[in-house]
């Protein structure tokens, strides 16, 4: 059996920029994604600590040391310039996978620059081992 889990997180990021005619997706900086162990085009899911939404979409790379968070395409009527967001990508993992694995959190200051970057403290419990 797979589970879905948390791979990675950017924590308290700031929307900086809202572009409703571009193509679609989300556009982070490519450093950020980086670090946060995200992928280009990788599916993740986004929530916006301001108005509660949740939605998913998939990331696109913007440049490197912009600190930019764009909502793009229909997300941009999620939210607004300066909303504080999460941005979560999963992953599949079996049992036995998940006795080691740690996921990435980043945390962001207000100017979307990386303050912190950490692992979980303790890699993933099943609730029997708990």
């Amino acid at each position: 059996m797979q589970r879905i889990m948390l791979k990675s997180k950017i924590h308290r990021a700031r929307v900086t920029d809202s572009n409703l005619y571009y193509e679609g997706s989300f556009t982070v900086d490519a450093d950020i994604m980086e670090k946060a162990d995200m992928l280009p085009y990788e599916k993740v899911s986004i929530v916006n600590i301001n108005n509660g939404e949740r939605f998913e979409t998939y990331l696109i790379p913007g440049d490197r040391g912009s600190r930019v968070f764009c909502l793009n395409g229909a997300v941009a009527r999620k939210g607004e310039i300066g909303d504080e967001i999460i941005i979560i990508s999963y992953c599949n993992m079996t049992d036995k996978e998940m006795e080691t694995y740690k996921p990435t959190l980043v945390m962001v200051d207000d100017k979307n620059n990386i303050k912190e970057i950490s692992h979980s403290t303790e890699p993933f419990k099943l609730m029997k081992q708990i």
